[in-house]
């Protein structure tokens, strides 16, 4: 197909997937454009958030391609849109995942917007995923590489979104994308992929946290009761760890260690139990709520799919059992472990992801 004069605008990051995205585009003969965004003040810790060795990348893969290279700062709808529900949710004792919201706020909105003033007809990313058009409208399919399938991360995105969007490494392997990077020389080709909150970074969590939320200590308390320690905040912890908690020595008869289980935000305790399969640290339904439907419609229940409550996750048989503008109620054929508040229970149907929510109960 003839893709000349189709203008994309490709976010390039710095990273390896959005150089290797960029290039494809142009071999499939699409005029490109780049930006690269920076949506984080942290000129007091260039050390955790390194911004400028990112833009310096982009600027070498955008001039090996001999693609002009934008750059553009959303700092103050990351802060709103993103940042605000991010700190709302741990003060309320949940775990969000903020790369979801970044993805829906930022990279598929405010950057979409900015694109089209550009003259964009399209956006790119390196994400690996796909979409596809049929006769129902847009759809959002899982990246042929298992391992790094990111459609768990975009599932909040809509149908505007998804008919603006290419992601040219949906039906590659990391190992392929590596490949093509290290083939045209590109500078970050061996560039470790990211981790961190969205935009932010890598950082000692701790220490981030507390600058904008009050920490609040209280009791680590046993399934059974027992007061086992103290802990410094409840933000701090999440349903299924393990380290960190300072009660290793306290392992009773079993011997085996301390995971969280629960917590009770009313008197800041942290609940606990022995043992990595411990019965409370398993439920066989959850509720969600602030449910997104990609094709713009809830689907009738009850509804036999699969759903993932983690990243990477391998897809869980489950029921939709329920379910109302509000939320949803899902009911799996096998107990999951680990079912965290403030997570993302994500819907799919074979490689077609429906949509989801954020986990309550």
């Amino acid at each position: 197909m003839n893709r000349s004069g189709e203008k994309v605008i490709v976010g390039l990051s710095g990273g390896v997937d959005s150089a290797v995205a960029a290039s494809l585009l142009l071999e499939q003969g699409y005029t490109v454009e780049a930006v690269f965004m920076k949506n984080w003040d942290d000129d007091d810790e260039q050390d955790s958030c390194p911004a400028e060795q990112d833009l310096k990348d982009a600027r070498a893969v955008a001039a090996l391609l001999a693609i002009p290279l934008h750059t553009i700062s959303f700092s103050a709808e990351y802060w709103d849109r993103v940042f605000k529900h991010f700190l709302s949710e741990y003060a309320a004792g949940r775990t969000p995942n903020p790369d979801i919201l970044c993805n829906q706020e930022i990279k598929f909105r405010a950057f979409l917007d900015y694109a089209l003033e550009l003259g964009g007809q399209r956006i790119a990313t390196g994400h690996y995923a796909r979409v596809r058009h049929t006769d129902v409208g847009w759809q959002l399919m899982k990246g042929l590489d298992e391992g790094k399938d990111q459609s768990y991360f975009l599932h909040r995105l809509d149908q505007r979104a998804l008919a603006h969007s290419l992601f040219p490494l949906g039906a590659l392997q990391k190992s392929e994308v590596r490949t093509i990077a290290s083939r045209l020389n590109f500078p970050n080709s061996e560039k470790k992929d990211s981790t961190g909150i969205c935009f932010i970074g890598e950082r000692k969590f701790t220490d981030f946290l507390s600058r904008y939320l009050p920490a609040l200590p209280g009791e680590i308390t046993s399934v059974d009761g027992d007061v086992l320690g103290c802990h410094q905040g409840l933000m701090f912890h999440t349903i299924g760890q393990r380290e960190g908690l300072g009660i290793g020595g306290q392992r009773n008869a079993t011997g085996e260690p301390w995971y969280v289980v629960g917590k009770d935000l009313q008197h800041s305790r942290l609940l606990v139990a022995q043992g990595k399969n411990h019965p409370a640290l398993f439920k066989s339904a959850l509720e969600a709520r602030d449910l997104h439907w990609i094709s713009g419609q809830p689907p009738a229940v009850p509804l036999s799919c699969t759903a993932r409550i983690r990243y990477r996750q391998p897809d869980q048989l489950c029921d939709i059992v329920d379910l109302d503008q509000e939320r949803a109620r899902v009911i799996f054929s096998t107990p999951q472990r680990a079912v965290t508040p403030g997570q993302a229970a994500v819907f799919y149907a074979d490689e077609i992801c429906l949509g989801g929510g954020t986990i309550t109960t």
